[in-house]
């Protein structure tokens, strides 16, 4: 038996289901929403109103926008002869919060995984393979998770890419942080770091 409404429990069960909630984080957040309903319950159910109507996905790359094409593609600056290869939306974002890259994206919308029945055809491969020759690419960067599934799909993509003629692909360097000490990295960062290593 619960504690709460109905109608306030639903809310707290959706709110449980969003990434990094569980069942009492969302409890005290909706608790919080209702404290503050004028200043933040209908401003965010308005705006979630608002998403839900206008957000869509890119038909291009794959990223979230307002329209069919995103900023980033209509951008005809970007056209840099790049595509930078992403996992998900939130890695194109953190991509661009860095303010380093100026050229496109493609967001694959996961990673190869078996256990997640997970394959080349679920994941946006052929359409990169289409937009390498349509837009006279020269460099597809892998920015992919330093994970199993991360890199089992960094390699595979190499590998549909290889021998085509003036195409390089290349991966984020990995190894230690900027700020990081060695005391703290694991093994495999370490292993990395040393593997990347470059003349100072």
């Amino acid at each position: 038996m619960t504690d709460a409404p109905s109608d306030i429990q639903s809310l707290i069960d959706l709110m449980a289901r969003l990434p990094g909630l569980g069942p009492r984080s969302a409890r005290r957040a909706v608790l919080h929403l209702i404290k503050k309903r004028s200043q933040q319950m209908r401003p965010l159910g308005q705006a979630l109103m608002t998403v839900a109507e206008t957000a869509r996905e890119c038909l291009t790359c794959g990223n979230i926008g307002e329209g069919d094409s995103c900023a980033i593609c209509r951008d005809e600056r970007r056209a840099t002869g790049e595509i930078c290869v992403v996992e998900d939306v939130a890695d194109l974002w953190a991509m661009e919060r860095a303010g380093v890259f100026k050229g496109r994206y493609h967001v694959l919308g996961g990673t190869l995984s078996a256990l997640d029945d997970m394959g080349p055809d679920e994941l946006r491969i052929p359409r990169l393979e289409v937009r390498i020759g349509d837009e006279d690419v020269r460099e597809v960067i892998l920015a992919l998770g330093a994970t199993v599934d991360g890199q089992t799909t960094a390699h595979y993509i190499a590998d549909r890419l290889e021998g085509r003629d003036g195409l390089s692909v290349t991966s984020l360097a990995q190894g230690v942080p900027v700020g990081g000490e060695l005391d703290y990295l694991d093994d495999g960062t370490i292993g990395a770091a040393l593997r990347a290593r470059k003349a100072f």
